[in-house]
Order: structure tokens, then C-alpha cells, then sequence
């Protein structure tokens, strides 16, 4: 392997990816992830609720402490390993840029929802889809809970995916750990309950800026030059999120169904409900295929 960072970084990836799909993910008392989570946690704890003003200074506090940790570790990694053979520092990196992503743990989890639907029933159903979408699953039927498996899949095909090797490429291991922490304190404090609605705003509008490029990116690569690029920006306008919609929206409109979140929004609001056929196409579009079209880009 040549000097060159960018190929380093995309030895780095391969090695990665192969962890992933192999090992999935490090034992939780070392997952960076789970880290970020448990400060996130206690932070915002401390964080007070009200009224608006100190509770957005806190967590703007606490956001802006973790962001720079993560920040650190990644330029310490790499300037730990400044001299070292390009082979070495794409290994490395490869194995600390493992746990910063999850494709393989996505699609186990969304084809988890098919199986218990298909072997075990709707409450089943409901149960393993309440395991990636925060929303209320009680009363979800079998069409309502492929909509919520393909809705997460797309959306986190972004979050999870693209944007952790997007910000690698573009910047290495600090962008990379920077943008696992933005998305991870969005996610714990981002949800507009009472206690976290002004204490999560730095970290929900952080999170917004990050995925800005990596949402629409992984947007067009599921459309695959399928679906015409006005269809797939005037279904994804139809989401709260500014980022969340192109990804869900292309699954939508690339599958032909209707993906709808209660009392938020519909997407391919002609099309059918989605079947166990539509879980396998949307599993596909989001495994080999997703790194095919990407190839072709």
C-alpha cells in the first residue's frame, strides 16, 4: 500500500467493513458508542430542564465536552501512529473505525422484524421493531410494522453508514469520531420530551448539519437512477426531519409502497403496503447493492 492518505483510508475501510460483517461489534465495555451513551446519559441528567435558557447553555456545555473528547482521541490515534508502515496505519484505523459504523447489525435487525412477523406473529412483530424506532409500536399492524422496519432502515443506512465512512474519507478518524458523537448525543438527548426538548437542542441541530451531504448521498445511491430526483426531493420535503426523508423516501418511491409514521408523514402515499417481499428488495437495496451503486458513483 502506497503513502497515500487516501489509501490508507481506504485500506482503513476495508478492514472495517470486514469486522463488521464478521464480528459485528466489540464487547460493550470497550464500544465507543456505548461510552459516548453512558456520558450522554449522566450529563444530561445534570442537565436542568428548565427554564430554556440554562438548560440549552448546559447541554451546549456537555455536547461541546464530548464532541472535543471524541475530537481528541481521533487525532491522538492517528498521530500515534505518524511513521508507521501504510499497511499498519490502515489496520489500525480500520479497527477504530469499526465500532464508529453499523451495516451489518442494521440489516440483522431489520430482517429480525420479518422473521418474528412471519414466524411468531404481530406482536412478535412489534416487539422486534421497537428495538429501532421510538415510536409507539402497541398498536401497529403487520403492514404498519414493515413500514417502521424500512423507515429505520433507510434512515439508519445514513446514520449509521454513510455518514461515519463519508466523514472518515473526507476527513479521517477525528471527523469520523466527531460525527458518532453528534449522532449518538442526538439520538439519547434529541427526542422532544419535556426534560430533553431545550437540553438537546445543540445536539439535534448538530446532527442536522452532519447529515446534511451523507442523507442525501445515501438517498441517491438507494434511487439507483430509478427514480427521477424531483420525485425523490419532493417525497423527502414530506418528513419533519431536514435529512431523514431522502433516504426513506427512496426506498419508498424505488419500491413502490407506502411508508407512513402516524400523524407525522406518508411517503409514496399511492403506493401499496409493503409486503415480506418488499422487507427482502429493501434488505437487498441496502446490502450489496447499496456498495455496487456506490462503485458505480
Amino acid at each position: 500500500m502506497g503513502e497515500s492518505p487516501g489509501l490508507v483510508r481506504a485500506g482503513a475501510v476495508a478492514v472495517a467493513l470486514v469486522l463488521d460483517h464478521t464480528l459485528r461489534e466489540p464487547p460493550p465495555a470497550v464500544h465507543p458508542v456505548r461510552l459516548a451513551g453512558r456520558y450522554l446519559s449522566t450529563a444530561g441528567r445534570r442537565v436542568p430542564a428548565a427554564p430554556r435558557g440554562p438548560a440549552v447553555t448546559a447541554g451546549a456545555v456537555a455536547w461541546a465536552a464530548g464532541a472535543t473528547t471524541a475530537l481528541v482521541a481521533g487525532r491522538l490515534v492517528e498521530r500515534a501512529l505518524r511513521g508507521a508502515a501504510p499497511w499498519r496505519r490502515a489496520v489500525v484505523l480500520g479497527v477504530v473505525l469499526w465500532p464508529l459504523f453499523a451495516h451489518r447489525m442494521l440489516l440483522d435487525e431489520v430482517a429480525a422484524v420479518e422473521r418474528a412477523l412471519i414466524d411468531d406473529g404481530v406482536g412478535a412483530g412489534r416487539a422486534a421493531v421497537a428495538r429501532i424506532v421510538s415510536r409507539d409500536v402497541s398498536a401497529l399492524t403487520p403492514a404498519q410494522v414493515r413500514q417502521a422496519a424500512i423507515e429505520s432502515l433507510g434512515e439508519n443506512l445514513s446514520d449509521s453508514v454513510v455518514a461515519p465512512l463519508l466523514w472518515f474519507a473526507a476527513a479521517g478518524l477525528p471527523a469520523a469520531a466527531l460525527y458518532r458523537f453528534a449522532n449518538t448525543a442526538d439520538a439519547v438527548w434529541g427526542y422532544r420530551t419535556e426534560r430533553w426538548q431545550h437540553a438537546g437542542t445543540v445536539a439535534a441541530r448538530a446532527d442536522d448539519l452532519l447529515n446534511l451531504l451523507p442523507a442525501r448521498l445515501t438517498g441517491l445511491l438507494l434511487a439507483g437512477g430509478v427514480v427521477p430526483l424531483a420525485d425523490l426531493r419532493r417525497e423527502a420535503a414530506r418528513t419533519p426531519s431536514p435529512n431523514a426523508g431522502w433516504p426513506m423516501a427512496a426506498l419508498a418511491l424505488r419500491l413502490g409502497v407506502r411508508l407512513e409514521k402516524p400523524a407525522a408523514y406518508v411517503l409514496g402515499a399511492a403506493g401499496r403496503e409493503p409486503t415480506a417481499d418488499d422487507t427482502a428488495a429493501a434488505l437487498r437495496l441496502a446490502g450489496r447493492e447499496f456498495w455496487r451503486a456506490g462503485r458505480r458513483r
